[in-house]
């Protein structure tokens, strides 16, 4: 019997499968540089550390959820993340459905994290750098559709006045090449991915789609955001 998750992978990457069995190599090199870490720089306003261990949420949209899931899980401070959907209603919120594009919901990330440990602005600045393209509008990479648009789900109005401002911040900056298309949202509701969706990159390490476009965001993380990440 296929599994479900394997049937979702070749949903969500059978064009890619398919030129990856002629031209791996080359896909490799363009993915490894599409994926490259942007060296940005801390956000002005930002919520101060805490003085005590405490349990906060931040919700983030940027392309398949699978990588951004994969990134915030080793980011220091982060508890737990989790594939969902935002930004449309309960009753369409199924994988498949959401793919068709026409649900208003965006694959997104729920993080649980300590703001002791860390701060919302930095969960920003991984989200920016390393996580996605705030650039792409309505697409990551090779998957196409408001399913996959940048988004910031705020829950409050610190998060959304933080948000805003290191949006305008790095655009003041032109840190990146094109304007930053990032919506800045109020979180209506987060309704959890199916199972065969979570921790995904761990179980499918060898993936192709894995392979050539979240993998090198882990590395990525690694190498320009050293103090924030963790094993």
């Amino acid at each position: 019997m296929i599994s479900t998750s394997y049937i979702v992978a070749m949903f969500k990457t059978s064009a890619i499968l398919a030129i990856l069995v002629i031209t791996t190599m080359f896909l490799n090199a363009c993915s490894m540089a599409n994926a490259s870490a942007v060296a940005i720089p801390n956000p002005k306003l930002d919520a101060p550390l805490a003085t005590t261990k405490g349990e906060q949420k931040a919700v983030f949209a940027g392309g398949c959820f699978w990588g951004v899931e994969a990134v915030f899980d080793h980011v220091k401070g982060v508890s737990k993340a989790e594939s969902g959907y935002s930004g449309g209603s309960a009753d369409s919120a199924q994988y498949y459905t959401v793919s068709s594009g026409g649900t208003g919901h965006a694959e997104a990330v729920r993080i649980t994290y300590d703001p002791s440990q860390i701060t919302y602005g930095q969960l920003l600045k991984v989200f920016f750098a390393v996580a996605h393209d705030p650039t792409e509008l309505n697409r990551q990479g090779p998957d196409v559709g408001t399913q996959y648009r940048s988004a910031i789900f705020y829950s409050n109005e610190e998060q959304k006045r933080i948000a805003e401002s290191y949006i305008e911040q790095l655009d003041q900056a032109k840190v990146f090449e094109g304007k930053i298309v990032t919506q800045v949202v109020p979180l209506t509701a987060f309704y959890e991915a199916e199972p065969y969706h979570q921790n995904y990159l761990v179980n499918h390490p060898n993936q192709p789609y894995i392979v050539h476009h979240d993998m090198p965001k882990l590395a990525n993380l690694r190498k320009s955001l050293p103090e924030l990440y963790k094993e």
